[in-house]
C-alpha cells in the first residue's frame, strides 16, 4: 500500500506537470496574439470594423465550438482524443496566415481555425478541475505557469517587434502552437463515466443561478471588448512603442500572478460570491480610468488591476461554475462558461467596439466599458442578496 500510494502521488504529480506545461504553452501564444495580432492587422491596413469583425468572429467560434464538442466529449467519453485534434487541426489551420495578407481569406482562416481553437481552453480547464480534485481552491497554482508564460512573452516579444516587424507574431504563433499539440498528447487518459440520460445534466445549467452567473460574465466579457480589442492599438495612438505596449500587458499578467499563487487562501477565506462582485466593482474603475488616463503611471496603474479583473475573477467564475454543475456535466459545464463569457460576450464587444471606435475614437469605448462592468456587478449583487435571504 505505501508503494502504491507512493506511485499513485507521483503520477499525480506528472498529471500536474503536463497540465502546466499546457497552460504555460497556451496563455504563451496567447501572450503573442492578444497584444498584437489586432496590432499586426491594424498594420496591414485593415478597418476598425474590420478588425472589429476577425475579432467577434473568433469569438463566436468560442460561443458555438465549445458547446458541440463539449457536449460530445462528454456523451461519448471522448474528451481526450477530441482535445488532441483539435491542438493539431488549430495549428495546422494557423498556418494558412502565412499565406495571405487580405481580409477575405483571413477571415475564411480564422472562422476554420476557431472550430478547432474554440474549446481546448475550457477542455483544459475540466481536466484540471478532474485532476485536482478535492483540492480545486488551489487551482491557481497550477493556472499561475500560464501568467508567468504571457509575462514572459510580452516582455520579450515587444522588444522583439520594435527591433523587425510586427509580421514576427505569425511564425511564433504556430511555434507555439505545434508545441502545444505536441505536448497535448501527454494528457492523462482520465476515465469520464458515461451518462445513460445526458440531458439531465446538461438541465443543471438552465438554473437561475446559474443562469443569472452566466449573464452576468457575459457583461463583464463584453466590458473587456475595448480591452482586448483596441488597448493596444489606444496605447499607439497615444504615442506609446511596441516595447512599452508589451510591458503593460506583462504588468498586468504579473499582478495576476500573486492572486494564482494565494488562491487557495483568498478562497478560504471569502465566499466566491463575494469575490466576483469586488471583481465587477474593480473591473468598473479600471476601465474609467483608461477613459481619461494618458500618462504611462495611470495607464500602468491601471494594468495592476487585472489581478482582480482577471486573475480572482476568472479563478471564481471557473470554482463557482464547478460547484454548480454535476459531475456528468463538467465538460458542458465549463464550455457553456467559457462559451457565454469568452465568446458571447467579447463577441458582442469586439462588434459593438469596432463599430464605436470609428465613430468616436477608443477614449469612449472605455467609459462605456466601465458601466457595463458596473452594472453586471450590481446585478449579480442584487440577486446575490435576494437568493441568501430566500433559503
Amino acid at each position: 500500500m505505501p508503494y502504491e500510494s507512493a506511485m499513485a502521488a507521483e503520477n499525480k504529480q506528472t498529471d500536474k506537470l503536463v497540465i502546466g506545461s499546457q497552460y504555460f504553452l497556451y496563455f504563451g501564444v496567447l501572450g503573442i496574439y492578444l497584444p498584437f495580432f489586432n496590432l499586426y492587422c491594424y498594420h496591414l491596413g485593415f478597418s476598425g470594423l474590420q478588425i472589429g469583425i476577425l475579432s467577434a468572429v473568433r469569438s463566436v467560434a468560442l460561443v458555438v465550438f465549445p458547446l458541440i464538442w463539449g457536449a460530445l466529449a462528454d456523451r461519448l467519453s471522448a474528451r481526450r482524443p477530441i482535445y488532441i485534434l483539435c491542438s493539431f487541426c488549430s495549428a495546422l489551420i494557423w498556418m494558412q496566415y502565412l499565406f495571405t495578407v487580405d481580409f477575405g481569406p483571413m477571415l475564411v482562416v480564422t472562422i476554420f481555425y476557431g472550430m478547432f481553437y474554440a474549446p481546448i481552453i475550457s477542455f483544459l480547464e475540466a481536466f484540471t478541475m478532474d485532476i485536482l480534485g478535492k483540492a480545486k481552491k488551489s487551482y491557481g497554482q497550477i493556472r499561475v505557469w500560464g501568467s508567468i508564460s504571457f509575462i514572459a512573452v510580452v516582455l520579450v516579444l515587444g522588444k522583439i517587434i520594435d527591433l523587425y516587424s510586427v509580421e514576427i507574431i505569425v511564425v511564433l504563433i504556430l511555434a507555439g502552437s505545434l508545441m502545444f499539440s505536441v505536448i497535448s498528447t501527454r494528457i492523462p487518459a482520465i476515465q469520464m463515466v458515461k451518462k445513460k440520460r445526458p440531458s439531465k445534466g446538461a438541465s443543471s445549467l438552465l438554473g437561475g443561478r446559474v443562469l443569472v452567473f452566466l449573464f452576468c460574465v457575459f457583461l463583464m466579457l463584453v466590458s473587456h471588448g475595448a480591452y482586448y480589442g483596441f488597448f493596444s492599438i489606444h496605447l499607439e495612438n497615444l504615442g506609446y512603442g511596441s516595447t512599452f505596449i508589451g510591458f503593460t500587458w506583462a504588468l498586468a499578467s504579473a499582478a495576476e500572478i500573486l492572486v494564482m499563487i494565494r488562491s487557495d487562501q483568498i478562497f478560504r477565506r471569502f465566499s466566491l460570491e463575494s469575490v466576483l462582485i469586488f471583481s465587477f466593482m474593480i473591473a468598473a474603475l479600471r476601465w474609467f480610468t483608461l477613459f481619461f488616463a494618458q500618462s504611462a503611471a495611470a495607464i500602468l496603474l491601471s494594468q495592476v488591476l487585472h489581478a482582480v479583473t482577471y486573475g480572482t475573477f476568472h479563478i471564481a467564475s471557473i470554482l463557482y461554475i464547478d460547484r454548480l454543475t454535476p459531475d456528468k456535466a463538467k465538460t458542458l459545464g465549463q464550455a457553456v462558461n467559457n462559451a457565454v463569457s469568452y465568446g458571447l460576450g467579447l463577441m458582442v464587444g469586439f462588434f459593438f467596439n469596432g463599430y464605436l471606435y470609428e465613430v468616436s475614437g477608443s477614449f469612449t469605448l472605455f467609459m462605456i466599458s466601465s458601466l457595463i462592468a458596473l452594472s453586471g456587478g450590481l446585478f449579480f449583487w442584487g440577486f446575490y442578496l435576494v437568493d441568501r435571504r430566500s433559503r
